[in-house]
């Protein structure tokens, strides 16, 4: 509890001093800069609840709206030669396809993956729960929760970014933080490559099978039932927009959206934490 408490008081003031003094100082700047509402919250973690085991670590993904203009695709390399469509010639050998990004993450390391990931503001797409498509400028905030719906891993990526590009580095994330034994993600998540990055943890994936994959195969009662424990993302997600600050970002940039969306996420984890231990 003293951990805590520390914790606590450091991000109010903090935050009263950043988003009070805003106008008149560079403050939000060098947090962005440095990554430190990033690393309060990996060290929160560490110190208050690193002992213990969690079940579950649900992953998902929200909107989140920008206040900016989506910055230009860039132009494709007209020096690169096009791929010819259609069969190759008889004789001819066709060119192994390029790798996919979800096969190369297993093989980097957490930094990296981070790196390679886009996060310029752009358009995103998605589906909501009554089958109508819609758009949003902006990024997009991937978390991995834990049980107690305590958030352990956070990564913003542009809104275009599909949700699977960013499953393999919060499971990285999650791992470097606490331990845990199931990982929990919706249909959208469905690659096999996802699948055995979890196994390789000496974890269990439950995965909602995707159609789109050809037949599916539903799953056991046991994982069915696990599988409902991942509303503990939904309401991470739903919580840090309603309460902490998520669905008003007033930044622009990449860094000071993150710096904003962390320190939402710090005060949710100091939250739910509480109640865990409290």
């Amino acid at each position: 509890m003293a951990h805590l408490g520390r914790y606590a008081y450091f991000i109010f003031c903090s935050s009263v001093f950043v988003f009070v003094g805003l106008r008149a100082t560079t403050a939000l700047d060098t947090y962005a800069r440095d990554e430190l509402p990033q690393r309060i919250h990996a060290a929160m973690l560490e110190d208050i609840i690193k002992e213990k085991l969690f079940a579950h670590n649900s992953i998902d993904a929200t909107a989140v709206e920008g206040r900016e203009k989506p910055a230009k695709k860039e132009k494709e390399d007209t020096a690169k030669p096009k791929k010819k469509r259609g069969r190759p010639k008889k004789g001819e050998q066709a060119p192994p396809p390029d790798p996919k990004r979800i096969d190369l993450q297993p093989n980097r390391s957490l930094e990296d993956n981070i790196k390679e990931l886009p996060n310029q503001c752009d358009v995103g797409t998605k589906r909501n729960s009554k089958g109508h498509t819609t758009h949003w400028i902006g990024y997009k905030l991937h978390l991995g929760v834990v049980d107690g719906d305590i958030p352990a891993a956070a990564i913003l990526t542009s809104a275009s970014t599909h949700d699977s590009q960013v499953a393999i580095p919060l499971m990285q994330m999650t791992k470097e933080r606490l331990d845990t034994l199931y990982d929990l993600m919706d249909a959208a998540y469905d690659a096999q490559g996802i699948h055995d990055f979890s196994r390789t943890l000496g974890h269990v994936p439950v995965i909602d099978p995707n159609k789109r994959t050809g037949e599916t195969i539903p799953m056991d009662p046991a994982k069915k039932q696990r599988y409902n424990q991942r509303s503990a993302a939904e309401r991470a997600n739903s919580a840090l927009k309603d309460n902490y600050g998520g669905r008003f970002v007033r930044v622009r940039g990449a860094a000071k959206v993150m710096a904003h969306l962390m320190f939402g996420v710090i005060a949710l984890t100091a939250a739910q934490v509480f109640r865990l231990i409290g």
